[in-house]
């Protein structure tokens, strides 16, 4: 990955500033599950063990990336996808977030990292440091470990300019089984956004208030959205569940707040509903292809777009 990537300013500030200039805040979540990826760009047998199947996803995500370049703020690859094919994924990946950055599309790796300490601080070097040797624009966190997990990612983060998301309240079915178990009176969401408010500070943005800090905080459950934007009025939420997980783009967008342009506080994904689109499936045809995910794209990009406006 590139070793140009950091900026100045804060992951929330360049965030921000490019979901405004765009209108709306979709991003396309880069999870290559291999057996609906189309005939256009299968190689080999698709198996993970073999190296041709490497070779297939860095096709597909190159042509989806193209598609993207100018109308989406952000992506966000999911890591899991990339290491089931050992190292040729993780090579992928590399040359994914590079040429995302050549396309000025902020790169949010999707990697769930909670470790305790010099565990934490060797991911956060890995992944966020100024001199990272696979540097990304924000990563996914599992804060279970404790609040002392969260605090090498943050200082990094800020010395760097990256951003930390938190997982608070997900979009999984089975979320509920600990995310909402009553703590003294409070949902243990709650108390985990609580405690996330003293890193709020530390990662503020200059140019628009907004914090590099956010939280993963799920389209299924807007009332819950609501007690977490109350816990972090100036955190980012990233928004899973919208689309394909049964999510509409009004609830994915339940914890955001007036902006100068609408609502604004986050960015909302969408994988499946943008990479595998009905009319795409099985097809061989480059144009097919193409119409089939621009119609996907355009239709996530005007839902977004008129649910920050209303």
């Amino acid at each position: 990955m590139a070793h140009d990537r950091v900026s100045p300013s804060s992951f929330s500030d360049r965030l921000i500033t490019r979901v405004r200039d765009l209108g709306h805040p979709l991003c396309v979540g880069l999870d290559p599950h291999l057996a609906p990826i189309p005939p256009l760009f299968q190689q080999g047998t698709m198996a993970t063990d073999d190296e041709r199947t490497a070779v297939a996803v860095e096709s597909f995500l190159t042509a989806v990336l193209d598609r993207l370049a100018g109308r989406v703020a952000v992506i966000k690859p999911q890591i899991a996808f990339f290491e089931q094919l050992g190292w040729r994924g993780l090579r992928v990946l590399d040359g994914l977030c590079r040429r995302a950055t050549e396309a000025e599309i902020l790169v949010l790796l999707d990697a769930k990292r909670g470790d305790i300490g010099s565990t934490a601080e060797g991911y956060a070097a890995a992944y966020l440091a100024s001199e990272a040797a696979m540097p990304v624009d924000a990563i996914t966190l599992n804060p279970y470990l404790g609040f002392d997990t969260i605090e090498p990612f943050a200082r990094v983060a800020s010395e760097a300019g990256r951003g930390l998301f938190v997982l608070v309240r997900t979009s999984n079915p089975g979320s509920g089984d600990l995310q909402d178990r009553d703590v003294n009176g409070d949902p243990l969401f709650g108390v985990v956004a609580d405690g996330l408010s003293r890193f709020e500070t530390q990662l503020a943005g200059e140019a628009t208030g907004w914090s590099s800090l956010g939280a993963v905080v799920g389209a299924t459950w807007p009332d819950q959205a609501r007690r977490v934007r109350e816990a972090l009025p100036k955190s980012l939420f990233l928004v899973p569940g919208y689309g394909a997980q049964g999510g509409s783009a009004a609830a994915a967008v339940q914890g955001f707040v007036p902006g100068p342009k609408g609502l604004e506080g986050g960015v909302v994904n969408s994988s499946r509903g943008i990479l595998f689109p009905g009319d795409a499936t099985g097809t061989a045809d480059a144009t097919t292809w193409e119409r089939a995910l621009d119609a996907a794209l355009d239709q996530a990009i005007d839902e977004l777009g008129n649910a920050v406006q209303r």
